[in-house]
């Protein structure tokens, strides 16, 4: 059933206890944090604005990084307040707490239309517990529940669930923001009947995080095609050398399950023909996070086996250009994972070649859905974002989503 939105609320005087999804990236430059991308934040301003000219007053919540119930200075979200606040041209008041009384008495003081962001809500560990205790200190200064964070709805937390289920009892509306009716419009309705040739792009590392996906695609789909270090699994099954390449010898079923499906379905199921190798190198150097930096020697394209001590990297562009003669001509796309390690240019060619084909087939007419996470990073990295239907802002969400999953924050939301 349709769920109710904000475009069915009344909100003049009303406070609305708005979850919105601003877990964005930041950097720390001359002793302070600086976002490097906003787009999370762009992307709730249609809900955000049509709230304020309805006349709600606006208590945002949040979450960003992983705290673990403790407060964090490098995960504070009062830069996002002040960049929310140039943004919407307008005060966005910031309040260093998420329950208490610093929160109750600056949104005693808020007249209608104001805007007041509330302190990274998993400083308190109770958040993830969806602790019912926690939820009801949140929902102190709630009316009206609207949830925009797509990105967090797959998790049920106290701010994505628990505070709605509070508001709900208390015979309270709970809507979705416009962001969120987005997303289920385009990764739901829009996918229950695509028009065909319905093509599937699925990359990523592991065959065992998209064969739910896979399976329930298969129903749907007329072509799947298969990127992305996972291909390697696919191999691995064929009986073909892999190298170091990372894949999932525990899935060499599933791949051939996967394969039986679509045979069985009449799905064109495409895997590469050729695949972009290298030979990793340690440096001896560790990365932020403490693991070894390797350089890449010995760069090439290979078909059939890759060579003990090489590791895949991408399909080659052989594939790519396959691909993207198939992406031509579909109708409706959707693209799950990236071909490749598009981060570095040395491996970015082919998952480059299918963000153009899926931005050229777009253009003439197309659907394309990008289904969150790094496919995104990838078409903004090509420059091709402006240039697709809809991108969605959930990574883990949206693939529990397109599984057919349930998602706790959609399904505490009220039916219109």
């Amino acid at each position: 059933m349709a769920k109710l939105t904000v475009r069915d609320l009344d909100v003049r005087g009303q406070r609305v206890f708005l979850r919105v999804d601003y877990n964005v990236p930041m950097e720390e430059k001359d002793g302070r944090m600086v976002i490097t991308d906003s787009t999370r934040i762009v992307e709730t301003l249609p809900t955000l604005k049509l709230l304020i000219e309805k006349g709600g007053k606006l208590i945002l919540t949040a979450h960003l990084g992983r705290p673990k119930g403790k407060r964090e200075a490098t995960l504070s979200l009062q830069p996002v307040a002040v960049k929310l606040s140039e943004l919407l041209g307008k005060p966005v008041a910031f309040v260093d707490d998420c329950i208490g009384e610093k929160v109750e008495k600056a949104v005693a003081a808020m007249k209608d239309g104001d805007v007041v962001l509330l302190e990274n809500v998993r400083y308190y560990s109770e958040e993830e517990k969806n602790d019912p205790v926690f939820a009801e200190e949140l929902a102190r200064v709630a009316d009206v529940y609207v949830n925009d964070a797509f990105g967090a709805a797959h998790r049920a937390h106290a701010s994505t669930e628990g505070v709605a289920r509070v508001v709900a009892r208390r015979g309270g509306k709970c809507a979705a923001g416009l962001l969120m009716e987005r997303e289920l419009k385009f990764l739901g309705d829009e996918l229950e009947k695509p028009a065909r040739p319905f093509v599937v792009i699925l990359g990523g590392a592991k065959v065992s995080d998209k064969i739910k996906v896979i399976d329930r695609l298969l129903e749907k789909a007329n072509t799947i095609l298969i990127g992305g270090a996972m291909a390697y699994t696919f191999k691995l099954a064929h009986g073909e050398k892999v190298g170091k390449s990372l894949v999932e010898p525990d899935h060499k079923q599933t791949a051939l399950d996967a394969e039986a499906k679509a045979r069985k379905l009449k799905v064109d199921f495409e895997l590469p023909v050729d695949v972009v190798v290298a030979t990793p190198v340690e440096t001896g150097k560790l990365n932020k996070k403490g693991k070894p930096v390797f350089d890449f020697t010995n760069i090439r394209t290979v078909s059939g086996d890759i060579p003990d001590g090489a590791e895949g990297f991408g399909v080659g562009e052989k594939t790519a250009a396959r691909y993207a003669e198939i992406i031509k001509g579909a109708k409706t796309i959707l693209w799950n994972g990236p071909l490749g390690m598009f981060e570095d240019p040395r491996f970015a060619a082919s998952t480059n070649i299918v963000a153009q084909a899926v931005a050229d087939a777009t253009q003439k007419g197309a659907k394309s859905i990008i289904g969150g996470g790094d496919s995104v990073k990838a078409l903004k990295k090509a420059k091709l974002g402006d240039r697709v239907t809809f991108m969605s802002t959930g990574g883990g969400a949206s693939l529990e989503f397109l599984e057919g999953a349930v998602l706790p924050g959609v399904a505490a939301l009220s039916e219109k």
